[in-house]
């Protein structure tokens, strides 16, 4: 059964850049293949080289983009490329909930992880999570 149809883009701009790695952090994958975000809202953008996408996967090796306020909202799914200006910086691999419901850490999948200072990141770059469609 199909579900999903096309999608707008949404769009953040970066608010703090993250400097630090870890290969420890436990975090765990929601059940949700997507969550919506609301204008206004802050979320934490963790970049990682896990692939396992079933719920409760546990994810360690992780580095840190940074926080991001949300400018237009929407829906951020599973698979969404997620960009940083006109770098694409990888996928959405799913959210970890441990800080909600301050803010989510959307999971995104990347070759490594690499954070916010080793990509040059500053604050108010904008953030692009786009769908597939």
């Amino acid at each position: 059964m199909r579900e999903d149809g096309p999608k707008r883009e949404i769009t953040g701009t970066v608010v703090k850049v993250l400097v630090h790695h870890r290969d420890d952090r436990g975090m765990s994958l929601e059940p949700f293949a997507s969550r919506c975000v609301r204008v206004g809202e802050v979320h934490e953008l963790v970049t990682t080289n896990h692939e396992d996408t079933a719920p409760g996967a546990r994810i360690d090796r992780v580095a840190f983009l940074g926080f991001a306020e949300i400018d237009r909202a929407g829906v951020i799914d599973r698979g969404d490329e997620v960009w940083l200006g006109n770098e694409l910086v990888g996928t959405v691999l799913g959210f970890d909930g441990c800080h909600f419901p301050n803010h989510y850490n959307i999971l995104i999948h990347t070759a490594r992880p690499v954070s916010g200072e080793e990509i040059g990141l500053k604050p108010e770059r904008e953030v692009r999570f786009r769908g597939r469609w």
